[in-house]
């Protein structure tokens, strides 16, 4: 009797562990990724704000990715030499059809990929900074609402922000504010009528790594 009792919990702990499994966020799920595409980039964006708002280094091991959220630690392996390299999400893209992560010129010299320029590759992921998460700013309780995730002097930042979001999220444009004698670009998304809804989405933006300003729509 002590026998079959044993056997019954040993098959309700498996399955409370399959259960749990099944819940799993998508980047946990994707523990590795064959058949990638690797591309890299450097020197044209060196010293430019990635999405993530960290300034781009071409010498540092970061790379840019459509889906996991800033912080996210990948192993990428090239599968033409088996090298590796370890890299951490900072930035999103590639935008170029075909190619699924874009190595700095840093963590692609690693690898070999530099005279090729793209490769298959397997991306494995290792886990998560915390300290890329980022705090929800409310500077209005008076809607209707949106969401300010970068202010820019610089047109080309702007735009490349506006691009990174559109990945993800529906109703990004740029607005132009006069402040003193310079015009500021600032990224926003949507226009919300009550706050919860702006808050639902800058929870998102937070957790991926984007800071989150919600303001009174202009």
């Amino acid at each position: 009797m002590k026998t079959s009792a044993d056997t019954y919990y040993k098959l309700i702990l498996i399955f409370i562990i399959l259960a749990l499994a099944g819940c799993a966020p998508l980047e946990y799920e994707r523990k590795a990724s064959k058949g990638a595409i690797a591309s890299w980039y450097g020197a044209e964006f060196h010293g430019r704000p990635t999405s993530s708002g960290e300034v781009f280094d071409m010498h540092r091991k970061t790379c840019a990715h459509r889906e996991y959220p800033f912080g996210t630690r990948l192993r990428v392996t090239n599968l033409n030499n088996q090298k590796s390299v370890e890299c951490i999400v900072n930035d999103r893209g590639p935008f170029v059809s075909g190619r699924d992560i874009d190595l700095s010129y840093g963590a692609a010299r690693e690898i070999g990929l530099i005279a090729t320029g793209t490769a298959p590759v397997m991306i494995e992921y290792l886990g998560r900074e915390d300290n890329y998460r980022k705090e929800i700013k409310t500077l209005s309780t008076k809607g209707p609402f949106t969401i300010q995730v970068g202010s820019f002097r610089d047109k080309e930042n702007a735009i490349r922000l506006k691009e990174a979001l559109k990945l993800r999220y529906k109703d990004v444009y740029i607005l132009e504010s006069p402040v003193g004698n310079e015009i500021f670009l600032r990224v926003r998304i949507g226009r919300y009528n009550n706050l919860s809804e702006a808050m639902n989405t800058a929870n998102s933006l937070a957790y991926e790594g984007y800071p989150a300003i919600i303001v009174q729509t202009e």
